[in-house]
């Protein structure tokens, strides 16, 4: 069986077909979700592991600036894989299983909401945290991808992208969460 060489054209076209089984009115409905968050001064806590770690702390590094920035208001936004000193504590002295919950049970109100970012819908940790999350009344967000895993099935909403190549799946991921600060912003897309 011979391999196709990657090629920036293919890579661009699985984009172009991906789009097609985008869901936007699931990802108008996350949106809302967060804006709904924002304007009842909630925290949004996000999370993550490896390239959606990233994602997590991408997320609230591009809203907690940008909202401030365009309307003044405060964004009550936490990234729990920020903290290295936290999530190497838990991971050492519990498990690494227990990195996000150990951090959600010292700041996670009813009424926050949780997003959940993970290529797969299967990472443990993220798994337990968003049970956690529903189990004291916050509202949760799944991002996820492939065929969406436990976390779609388990979190209040998702963003769910149909995909089995975690690149392409990172890349909506962090996509969506442009998205989320362009509405929240009421920036205009220019193009």
């Amino acid at each position: 069986m011979t391999k196709t060489p990657f090629s920036v054209e293919g890579y661009l076209l699985a984009h172009q077909n991906l789009r097609k089984s985008l869901n936007f009115a699931e990802i108008d409905d996350a949106i809302a979700m967060i804006g709904e968050a924002v304007s009842n001064n909630k925290k949004i806590v996000t999370c993550g592991n490896g390239g959606s770690a990233s994602t997590a702390s991408h997320y609230i590094t591009d809203w907690n600036k940008m909202v401030n920035l365009a309307t003044g208001k405060k964004f009550r936004g936490i990234s729990l894989a920020d903290n290295v000193g936290l999530i190497t504590a838990f991971g050492n002295d519990l498990s690494y299983e227990d990195v996000f919950i150990g951090q959600a049970r010292a700041i996670l109100d009813e009424g926050d909401l949780l997003v959940a970012i993970s290529g797969s819908g299967n990472s443990p940790n993220v798994i337990k945290v968003v049970e956690y999350a529903n189990s004291v009344g916050a509202r949760t967000l799944g991002v996820v991808g492939y065929d969406g895993g436990k976390i779609k099935q388990i979190a209040h909403k998702s963003v769910w992208v149909n995909s089995m190549d975690m690149q392409l799946c990172e890349d909506v991921h962090l996509m969506f969460g442009h998205m989320v600060m362009k509405t929240l912003c009421g920036s205009p897309i220019i193009g």
